[in-house]
């Protein structure tokens, strides 16, 4: 049945694709004209500008056709920009415009504070390019005028990539806000809408539950087909997660050896769903993980996303064969407390100093 229900929605939305993109081109057009009309400001050039880049961005429905299309569209609203894909815990470079090709490998800090606020907020950074990476600053310069935008491009309600933008090296180098937040939330939409076509199928068994970011760690099943699968630096924080879990899974082969290969096949699963749990916690919060490491009270600034995470877990596993090994536990010491288990707070259930 889930195989007809997909081919259906595929057809259906296939047949109205070509009236959906018209539509979205025009009441966007629509609304940037009354929100002129409002401020009492003429729309012509500029709205005929931007039609064209929503326009380009509606023409494709290839994700990373989308996504290329967005950045070349920004040029005339931006010196430079630079699209960084958060995948495994890092934000690394996979397109820009201004900028050198050597930001396909570059890896933003994400304890930069503008950085912090994006992905903490989900909103739009306005401000001086100094709360940027320095790293980055230092690598391809700073803009001529300080000041910078960074716009999360949110799909599935979670940051999958952010974009940077800023007047680039030349003096009086175009910067504008509105248009760079009003092209990527055309994008985003696009991406859902078009993500709807072909439906992927759900396999038994995989971790389509967990509240991930798509790009912002590893998906398994779900709806959302990665537009940065492909995306890969040649050495981050996500091949580091990769080796640490066929490390662990490695340990449980090692360990499990005593149980059916079926039943071992539930402890490495549970191993995995409880990464990628711990994860997403982590992603969300880098200021709170920071400060709690600092101050020895991770669990107390971190509760409600952990006790989350842990219901989401045991909901998953709790009533397996796994469910008296507590992976959730030993990820949350091992991951956010880096082996100790003393930055968490005496709160932490379990804790022993």
């Amino acid at each position: 049945m889930d195989k007809v229900v997909q081919k259906l929605v595929s057809r259906v939305l296939e047949r109205h694709m070509e009236n959906l993109r018209e539509e979205l081109t025009r009441s966007v057009l629509e609304e940037l004209d009354r929100e002129r009309d409002k401020a009492g400001k003429p729309g012509s050039a500029a709205t005929d500008g931007l039609f064209k880049a929503v326009s380009a961005i509606h023409a494709v429905t290839a994700q990373r056709d989308v996504l290329r299309a967005l950045i070349d569209s920004t040029a005339p609203y931006s010196g430079r920009t630079a699209l960084f894909v958060i995948k495994g815990g890092t934000a690394t470079g996979w397109h820009g415009h201004g900028v050198s090709d050597s930001i396909k490998d570059f890896s933003l800090d994400l304890t930069a504070l503008a950085l912090v606020r994006v992905l903490n907020s989900r909103q739009t950074f306005a401000g001086s390019s100094s709360e940027m990476d320095g790293k980055f600053i230092s690598q391809f310069g700073g803009p001529a005028d300080p000041a910078c935008v960074i716009v999360p491009l949110i799909l599935k309600e979670k940051v999958a990539a952010i974009i940077y933008a800023d007047s680039g090296h030349e003096q009086r180098g175009a910067l504008d806000r509105s248009a760079l937040e009003l092209l990527v939330l055309v994008t985003a939409t696009w991406l859902e809408v078009t993500a709807g076509r072909k439906p992927a199928g759900r396999e038994a068994g995989h971790e389509s539950d967990v509240p991930i970011a798509r790009g912002a760690a590893a998906q398994a099943g779900g709806s959302f087909s990665d537009p940065f699968a492909a995306h890969a630096p040649a050495f981050s924080h996500a091949t580091a997660v990769t080796a640490d879990v066929e490390r662990i899974a490695a340990g449980a082969r090692a360990n499990l050896s005593g149980i059916s290969e079926e039943d071992a096949d539930v402890h490495r699963k549970a191993q995995r769903f409880a990464r990628l749990l711990v994860d997403e916690i982590k992603l969300y919060n880098q200021a709170k993980l920071l400060e709690g490491r600092k101050h020895k009270d991770l669990y107390d600034r971190l509760k409600e996303d952990i006790e989350k995470s842990r219901a989401t877990y045991q909901k998953r596993y709790g009533s397996t064969v796994a469910g008296s090994a507590d992976y959730f536990g030993q990820e949350v010491i091992r991951s956010l407390a880096e082996d100790d288990v003393v930055l968490l707070g005496s709160n932490f259930p379990g804790y022993t100093k």
